[in-house]
């Protein structure tokens, strides 16, 4: 397992981290909690160091917190989220931060996750959504500086909306966020333009979520892929686009010239290719999928002309425009 800094937090975390949103029962349907329980046992001992989790993934902190303890003497840094208090996603303009993240809101919810996940503190407390319009706004700021001083968080970040890397820039320039995540892969490549140069001239970790595209980046969508009925790729992959991911994979594959099951370890290298990302966080609900991805952490850069050509096949969408 390689190793990177998480910005200018002192941390070096594990290049492959784990998702655990995938874990907790809601949204995702069919995972089981054993299995659950060996993917991240397995995880740890292959070198995964850093487990990204929320107060909203149902039992996922229970689990991780679970997990965690059983290791401590593996450094394990753990980072989870604070759902706005007005429950709205993606976090819309003109909203006062005081309705999304007043300081009570944020306290209560870590007390819950610290008794959910049994753990003394978090290494990254991270606010679920964000409008850069709330810096200097309420009194969000003053109570995470109260947390770190009571040793409840290490460091601070957020999570921003889906396909919106301009909507944290402020934040990352004004020195208040040690940490920011966001969704980057071979299809959304929009956080190269202006949001990763500046996470690195400001010493921000990069944390990033969806880099197989919720399995579109896997070659495993095809026209006739169907979910279950309460599993949030219904809406994630609503209407053709199942059959716009098929073709364009299909092409993708064809342009690389490799095996289809190749795609899912070359669209991780692609990411890990921007040195300014910390982490890459995966879901990883099955023993196999931690194998698979923690793999592809081996030291190996993606040779240049490979990384050209997934370049060439970016796919800028917004999820909730489908």
């Amino acid at each position: 397992m390689q190793y990177r800094p998480l910005g200018r937090t002192g941390l070096r975390v594990s290049e492959i981290g784990y998702g655990a949103w995938g874990i907790g029962g809601l949204y995702w349907v069919g995972a089981q909690e054993q299995e659950s329980l060996r993917a991240l046992h397995t995880a740890i001992e292959q070198g995964v160091n850093f487990i990204d989790t929320a107060r909203g993934y149902g039992e996922s902190e229970r689990l991780v917190g679970q997990v965690v303890r059983e290791h401590r003497g593996d450094p394990v840094y753990v980072a989870t989220k604070v759902p706005p208090a007005n429950m709205i996603w993606p976090a819309p303009t003109g909203v006062h931060p005081d309705e999304a993240f007043p300081g009570a809101h944020i306290r209560e919810s870590l007390e819950t996750s610290l008794r959910a996940s049994g753990l003394e503190a978090f290494d990254l407390l991270q606010f679920h959504v964000w409008q850069d319009e709330w810096i200097g706004r309420g009194d969000w700021l003053e109570t995470i500086a109260t947390l770190k001083e009571e040793g409840k968080i290490r460091f601070f970040g957020v999570s921003i909306n889906d396909y919106q890397p301009e909507s944290v820039l402020d934040l990352v320039r004004s020195g208040h966020v040690d940490a920011v995540q966001l969704i980057y892969n071979v299809f959304h490549q929009t956080p190269e333009e202006s949001f990763l140069p500046a996470c690195a001239e400001h010493g921000v970790g990069v944390v990033v979520r969806v880099p197989l595209d919720e399995g579109g980046l896997t070659g495993q969508i095809t026209a006739s892929t169907t979910f279950p009925a309460d599993d949030f790729r219904n809406n994630y992959f609503a209407g053709d686009r199942p059959a716009q991911v098929e073709q364009r994979v299909d092409a993708l594959v064809a342009d690389l010239g490799v095996p289809r099951d190749r795609l899912a370890e070359l669209a991780l290298r692609f990411v890990l290719d921007a040195p300014e990302v910390s982490t890459i966080i995966p879901g990883m609900r099955s023993v196999r999928n931690v194998q698979r991805n923690v793999a592809v952490s081996d030291g190996q850069p993606l040779p240049a002309e490979q990384r050209a050509t997934l370049a060439k096949h970016r796919w800028e969408r917004n999820f909730y425009q489908p």
